[in-house]
């Protein structure tokens, strides 16, 4: 289950009064910072400008592919572990603004994790360590850790990566 603070509003839809939770200079820089780093291929300025500038936990050679996108008004609420990959144009999120409230939620994402591309992270949820995203999925629950987890919605694939695929989701 995804853990997430819910902030109602009062008016229009919460995205009209994002300004009320977010200065609206943090979102400009952290826009234009997180544009820069999507086109970079240096690795090590990538995680240099997520750890420095944003606010992010990145371990060691962990590794953000070409067009990945970080949430822009929270990205201090993103943890990420070591030897960690993000595939391509994935994004992660650590707000929601919808109608009546908003959600804020820290995203957990461990160790050794292979996250395919295009996928996307919804706020307050945690990948464990060792566990594989297939591409293109929606990461909308934890997933345990040694997992192989994919689609929209998520499904599990097989439970534990490291035995032979007897264990799969559908028997």
């Amino acid at each position: 289950m995804r853990q997430t603070d819910r902030y109602p509003v009062d008016g229009p839809n919460s995205l009209w009064q994002m300004y009320n939770t977010i200065s609206p200079w943090k979102a400009v820089r952290n826009f234009m910072f997180i544009q820069l780093s999507r086109y970079t291929p240096s690795l090590p300025m990538k995680r240099w400008i997520y750890r420095r500038i944003l606010g992010m936990k990145v371990g060691e050679h962990t590794s953000f592919a070409l067009m990945v996108m970080v949430d822009v008004f929270f990205p201090e609420k993103i943890e990420v572990g070591e030897n960690t990959i993000i595939g391509y144009n994935s994004t992660i999120l650590t707000h929601e603004y919808l109608i009546k409230e908003y959600r804020l939620g820290q995203v957990r994402i461990g160790s050794n994790v292979m996250i395919g591309a295009n996928t996307t992270v919804l706020p307050g949820v945690t990948i464990g360590d060792h566990a594989v995203i297939g591409a293109g999925s929606v990461v909308h629950k934890d997933v345990a850790p040694y997992s192989f987890v994919a689609g929209n919605p998520l499904r599990v694939i097989r439970k534990d990566v490291r035995d032979d695929g007897r264990q799969s989701g559908e028997e």
